[in-house]
Order: structure tokens, then C-alpha cells, then sequence
């Protein structure tokens, strides 16, 4: 199914859940509504064939709850071909608190959020996304052992932004490779859309490897904080879009390839952190193929935090988790190859592989 963008005001025609454009054979979503903390949440759980639904929670003050809806049933979707084309035993799932993080964040709140977790038994595992940190994952560990992500103090893994991050520029740099010949970075313009805990990161990474970087947030003074600390150029133009560079990455929220902008971008490679970065898959994944635009699918090269998070229930070392994270080269690689040779966009070929890893355990579970 293709999942598309919907604006806002078009929402309200929808039937409620069954009848979203993003809704995808989930197989449970759950609304959260407690009045004594202010919690307004919903968590989308999209497939547990490969295992539990492990995906993070974001909070983000949604213009509405159709908006809210929309999302988390996006982002749980991405999640189950994220944990699947990673070879990890793990359904997808994610949450959205409704709500601004900066403000209306409590730690009553997070608890809460907690037992509604905990009330699943299992079957969706939380941990940390947009708008949260690795505190609160510690805070909802309180009341629920059903999250990842808590901090190394208290037997966790940490902030898994490093290794998304790291993950990210493995799979930027396969795509480089596929595109240009050679991975190598040095004189390569790039611009990094959205310098958050990943976003910086990778713009770390991408100067390290000497790319001329150039960076856009919404927060000036971060901004400004980070171009300062690594070198980086600020985007002072009218249109990012249309900004002449080798690669765009795309860190910041979803949807950044739409109607609006895939026309206007001149670079050759995409790949970036950002979660569902095509506003709808199936039309912006061809029409990036057709411009000769390389596309390294957003659910294979930011799989890294996943990867990060999961080391906690399967015990895997920090070597493993780096070895399976600078893995997504490879996979980056033999994707772009696979949807060569068969004439279908980035996007599908990624989808078709982690689909058929769902597809054939589930006719094992059936035998």
C-alpha cells in the first residue's frame, strides 16, 4: 500500500483509522487520553510477525489529532520494513504524545505514558524520538520494562542518536559510491536539512571526511552553535531545495520530497535521517528514478538507533551493533543494484526485500 500525505484540513473526510491512507493492515492502535497529566497519546503497533513492536515516541504539538493519527501511523509502518530489512527479530511499532515537548513534558506525564505502555504486555516496546531524551526513557522505566534506549547508568544503551547518525553516513556514503563512482567525500557539497541530535552527528561525520557542508534548522541559534563548531556553511538562500549541491540530507521531519519541492532539487543523491522523507512513495520514489537522482531509502540507512536500542533485548555488544550498523553500506549497495537491474525505484526494491522477510516467516509460523 502506498502511504501518502494528506493535508490537515482533508483529514476529517477520512473514516477514523480503518479508512487512513496511512493505515496499513496495522494490527492495533491504541489511544491514550489521562486528564490529570495532560497525556494525549496514540500508539500505532503495524506488525509483530518478526517479534515485538519496538519503535520510539515522539512529541510533537500536532496542528490536530488527525495529523497525530496520521503520523504515528506512518512511522509505525516504516518501523516494521526498518527492523525487517535489518535482519532484526522485531516488529514495528512507534508512539506520539500530543504536546509541546519544551513546555507540557512532565515526568507525570512520561509515567503515565509508561503504564499505558506496560497495559500491552510486551507487545510494543517504547523508546526515544523526537521531542524526547534519554532521561525519560529512564523516567518511564520506572513503571514499565517494556523500553529501550535508558541510559548506561542504569544498563542501557544510551542515546542511540550516535548510531543513527553513523548508520546514516554509511549508507550517504554507499550512495556516493553508487552514484559517483567513489566514496569518497573530500570536495563534496552537501546539505544537511535539520541539525537535531542526529543531524549534528552526521554533520560531524561529513566534515571529518572533508565535504564542504552546509546546514538549515528552524533553531537560528543552534544554528549558528553548530556551523561554528564544525566548519559548516549556513543556508542563507531563498530556497533549499534548489540549492546546487552534490547530496541532500534530509534529518529534520518527514515529507521534505513532495509536489512542492522534488521539481526544485538539484542534487544527485538523497540520504538522510528523516523518517517517510517521500511524501508518497510510489509517485515521488519514480519521479526521483527518472531525474536520475539516486534515493538511499530513509527506513534502511537510519535503521543505526534501532539497531542501537534492540543491542538491549538481544545482548549484543557495542562491536556488534557498530558491525551491523556499518553494515547498511553493504545493504545500501546491493539495494541499488537490485533495483537496477529490475528497473523499479530505490524505495520498492528495499520494500520488496524486508516484505519478503515478514512474508516467508509468517508462512513459517502457519506450517
Amino acid at each position: 500500500m502506498t502511504a501518502d500525505l494528506l493535508k490537515a484540513n482533508e483529514l476529517h473526510k477520512i473514516d477514523p483509522v480503518f479508512g487512513q491512507v496511512s493505515f496499513d493492515g496495522h494490527e492495533q492502535v491504541v489511544f491514550c487520553n489521562d486528564k490529570d497529566t495532560g497525556l494525549k497519546a496514540i500508539i500505532g503497533i503495524h506488525n509483530t510477525v518478526l517479534g515485538p513492536a519496538l519503535g520510539g515516541t515522539r512529541m510533537w504539538n500536532y496542528a490536530n489529532e488527525w495529523e497525530a493519527l496520521n503520523d504515528v501511523l506512518r512511522l509505525s509502518r516504516g518501523m516494521s520494513f526498518k527492523s525487517s530489512i535489518s535482519g532484526l527479530n522485531l516488529g514495528g511499532g512507534k508512539a506520539v504524545i500530543i504536546g509541546d515537548a519544551k513546555t507540557q513534558k512532565t515526568p507525570e506525564l512520561m509515567r503515565k505514558f509508561g503504564e499505558y505502555v506496560n497495559s500491552l504486555s510486551g507487545k510494543y516496546i517504547t523508546a526515544e524520538d523526537v521531542g524526547m531524551e534519554t532521561k525519560d526513557m529512564d523516567t518511564v522505566r520506572e513503571v514499565t520494562q517494556y523500553v529501550t534506549g535508558i541510559s548506561e547508568e542504569k544498563g542501557g544503551s544510551g542515546n542511540p542518536s550516535p548510531i543513527t547518525a553513523y548508520g546514516v553516513f554509511m549508507g550517504l556514503k554507499a550512495a556516493t559510491k553508487y552514484r559517483f563512482g567513489s566514496d569518497n567525500l573530500e570536495g563534496k557539497k552537501v546539505l544537511v536539512q535539520g541539525i537535531g541530535h542526529v543531524g549534528e552527528v552526521l554533520v560531524q561525520h561529513l566534515t571529518e571526511s572533508g565535504a564542504i557542508v552546509t546546514i538549515a534548522d528552524i533553531n537560528e541559534d543552534r544554528l549558528h552553535a553548530v556551523g561554528q563548531k564544525y566548519g559548516a556553511k549556513i543556508f542563507t538562500g531563498d530556497d533549499l531545495y534548489s540549492a546546487e549541491v552534490d547530496i541532500y540530507a534530509p534529518c529534520a521531519l518527514g515529507a521534505t520530497i513532495n509536489d512542492a519541492t522534488i521539481h526544485k532539487i538539484q542534487a544527485k543523491v538523497i540520504a538522510g535521517a528523516a523518517n517517510n522523507q517521500l511524501a508518497n512513495e510510489a509517485i515521488h520514489g519514480t519521479i526521483l528514478k527518472d531525474k536520475g537522482i539516486l534515493y538511499a531509502p530513509d527506513f534502511l540507512i537510519n535503521a543505526g538507533g534501532v539497531i542501537n536500542v534492540y543491542s538491549e533485548l538481544a545482548n549484543l555488544t557495542r562491536a556488534q551493533v557498530m558491525e551491523k550498523t556499518e553494515n547498511i553500506y553493504n545493504t545500501s549497495l546491493e539495494i541499488f543494484k537490485f533495483a537496477e537491474t529490475n528497473n523499479i525505484t530505490t524505495h520498492q526494491a528495499a520494500m520488496s526485500i524486508a516484505q519478503k522477510r515478514i512474508d516467508d516467516r509468517k508462512n513459517e509460523l502457519r506450517k
